[in-house]
C-alpha cells in the first residue's frame, strides 16, 4: 500500500506545480453559488473562457497560463451543475440560454464592461449566446469545437444514451464515481477535468445532460448573422459532434468571422504550438483597438 500513496502523492505535488490560478472565487447568480478562476494581471484585458459539458475549470488552465503570461487577465468559470458551482438536479436549471446569463452575471459581478468570450463546445454555444443576448458586453468570440445544425443530431446520439445511463444504471455510475473520487488528480489539466467530472453525481449528470437537450442548443442563424463582433471559429474534421461543417457555417453567418483549422479535438491543449501564434494575433488585434473592458466604478460597486 505504500507505493500507491507515494504515487500519489507525486502526482498531486506535480498536479499543484502547473497551471495554477492566481485566485479562486465565488459569486451569487439566481440563487446559486457560482465558481470562477482568475489568471494574469488585473490590469490586463479580460477574456472570459468557459468549459465543455460535464467538464470545468480544469480544461482550459494551460490555455489560460499561456494567456495570462501576454498580458491578458483570464477568468474560468464552472457553469451551473460543474466543477466548485453548485449543483442542482433539476434539468431545468440548465440550458444553455441560463448559461449565458450566468457568464454575463460574472462580468457584472467582476465589474467588466467588455470582454473576449471564449469556450470550448458547450462553452463555445454559450458565449455565442451571450453575444446574442448581449453584443454590447462583448469585444470578440473565440469558438472553439462549436455544436450548431451538423452536430446537433450527433449531440443527441451521444447524450441521450449517457442520460438514459445514469438512470437505469444508476448502482454502475455509483460506482464509477467512487472510483473516480479515489483517484488522485492529474498533472495534465485536460485529464484531471475527466477525473472531476467523473466524480459528479449521477444525478447531476443527468439534470446537466437533459437540461441542455431541451432548451435551445445554439442561437438561430437569423440571430446569428447580427453578432458583429471580431470572432475565430476553431474547428476540426474529426468527429460528427464537433463538425467541421459547423465551423464553416458560422464563418459564413457572421460577417467577422475566421476559421482555424485544428488537427484534432484537444490539439490546443496537448499540442499547442501550431494554434497559439494564429491565436495569439487574433487576440492581439482586439486588443489593440484600444476600447475600453471596465464598467464605470459606481457600476461595478452596484454589481
Amino acid at each position: 500500500m505504500k507505493m500507491p500513496r507515494l504515487l500519489m502523492s507525486a502526482l498531486r505535488e506535480r498536479s499543484a506545480a502547473r497551471s495554477m490560478p492566481d485566485r479562486e472565487a465565488s459569486f451569487e447568480h439566481g440563487g446559486y453559488r457560482l465558481a470562477y478562476e482568475v489568471y494574469g494581471p488585473d490590469e490586463g484585458e479580460p477574456i472570459i473562457l468557459v468549459h465543455g459539458i460535464l467538464l470545468n475549470t480544469h480544461c482550459n488552465r494551460d490555455v489560460a497560463t499561456w494567456l495570462a503570461a501576454e498580458g491578458y487577465r483570464v477568468i474560468l468559470l464552472d457553469l451551473l451543475g460543474h466543477g466548485r458551482s453548485d449543483k442542482p438536479t433539476r434539468a431545468a436549471e440548465h440550458r444553455v440560454d441560463f448559461y449565458a446569463e450566468q457568464l454575463l452575471g460574472l462580468m457584472d459581478h467582476l465589474g467588466i464592461e467588455r470582454a473576449i468570450l471564449g469556450g470550448l463546445s458547450l462553452g463555445a454555444v454559450t458565449t455565442l449566446t451571450a453575444a446574442c443576448i448581449a453584443p454590447h458586453r462583448v469585444r470578440a468570440l473565440l469558438l472553439e469545437m462549436p455544436v450548431a445544425e451538423s452536430g446537433v443530431p450527433a449531440a443527441a446520439l451521444f447524450l441521450v444514451p449517457l442520460m438514459l445511463t445514469t438512470h437505469y444504471a444508476r448502482p454502475v455510475w455509483r460506482l464509477l464515481t467512487r472510483f473516480m473520487r479515489w483517484l488522485p488528480e492529474s498533472p495534465y489539466p485536460l485529464l484531471n477535468s475527466a477525473i472531476v467530472a467523473g466524480r459528479s453525481d449521477p444525478e447531476v449528470i443527468r439534470a446537466v445532460l437533459h437540461g441542455v437537450l431541451v432548451g435551445p442548443i445554439v442561437p438561430s442563424q437569423r440571430r446569428r448573422r447580427h453578432v458583429q463582433q471580431p470572432t475565430l471559429v476553431i474547428g476540426h474534421a474529426g468527429d460528427p459532434l464537433h463538425a467541421l461543417a459547423d465551423a464553416r457555417a458560422l464563418r459564413r453567418h457572421m460577417p467577422n468571422a475566421e476559421v482555424l483549422v485544428a488537427r484534432s479535438l484537444i490539439e490546443l491543449r496537448t499540442r499547442p504550438e501550431r494554434l497559439r501564434p494564429d491565436i495569439l494575433a487574433f487576440l492581439h488585434r482586439v486588443r489593440s483597438d484600444g476600447i475600453g473592458c471596465r464598467l464605470p466604478a459606481a457600476a461595478a460597486a452596484n454589481g
